[in-house]
Formats: structure tokens, C-alpha cells, sequence
């Protein structure tokens, strides 16, 4: 190590015994395959995901699905989209119904009813 470099310097001013050793060439492994170094109190490092294959940095549409996360987005989608085609669908059966009954009331209402005959009333002082 240097006498003038940033570490030295850092490294002389924090107290003796109480900090975690620190590592300035720890190793960072990818699932992807990358690896390269940074400064850490761990030896070694391993991720995920990293500069070399994130979506952002590589500007490649890629879909970092960890948990199943799209999947349950997906199915919950699905299930909406079921819902309202049968809300649809009872709502055209519900109307079909309620026009079949309008069309019930209006064929009673062209229909003749029987009237019932009434009978002659007697006028007051007619003798029979």
C-alpha cells in the first residue's frame, strides 16, 4: 500500500480494535457470470444481478422475476379479466330477461279484458 492513498489515510485515523477488517480487493461474483472487485469487510460477495446484466444498464428488455413475482401479477390479471366477462355476461342475461318481461307486460296491456256486466240499478220511485 501506498503512504498517500485514500485507504492509508483513512485507515490511520479510526480507532484500533474496533472496526471489522476491511478488504480492499473483495471479490463480486453474478449469477450471470460477471466477476470484478470492490472494497468490502467480506471476502467475497455473491449476487444476483449487477451492472453487466441489469435491464437499465444494458437497455436488453429482460424480466427479473424473483419469487414468482410476474407470475401471481399474471394469474391475478387473468382472474379480473374472468370476472368481468362474467359481469358482462350476467348483465346481458339480466337485460335479455328484464326485456322479455316488458314484452310480457306490454302484450297484457293490448289484450281485451272482459269486462264484467253490471247489473241495472234501480231508480228511486220506478215500480216494478
Amino acid at each position: 500500500m501506498k503512504k498517500n492513498s485514500l485507504f492509508a489515510k483513512i485507515t490511520t485515523f479510526m480507532k484500533k480494535d474496533i472496526h471489522p477488517k476491511y478488504n480492499p480487493k473483495a471479490k463480486v461474483t453474478c449469477a450471470c457470470g460477471a466477476v470484478f472487485e470492490v472494497g468490502s469487510t467480506v471476502d467475497e460477495i455473491k449476487v444476483e444481478i449487477c451492472s453487466h446484466c441489469h435491464p437499465l444498464y444494458t437497455g436488453n428488455k429482460k424480466f427479473v422475476d424473483t419469487a414468482g413475482r410476474l407470475d401471481r401479477f399474471q394469474a391475478r390479471l387473468d382472474r379480473t379479466k374472468q370476472m368481468k366477462d362474467e359481469m358482462e355476461k350476467k348483465k346481458a342475461e339480466k337485460k335479455v330477461r328484464q326485456e322479455g318481461k316488458d314484452q310480457a307486460k306490454n302484450s297484457e296491456k293490448e289484450t281485451p279484458t272482459s269486462k264484467a256486466v253490471e247489473a241495472p240499478t234501480k231508480s228511486v220511485g220506478e215500480d216494478q
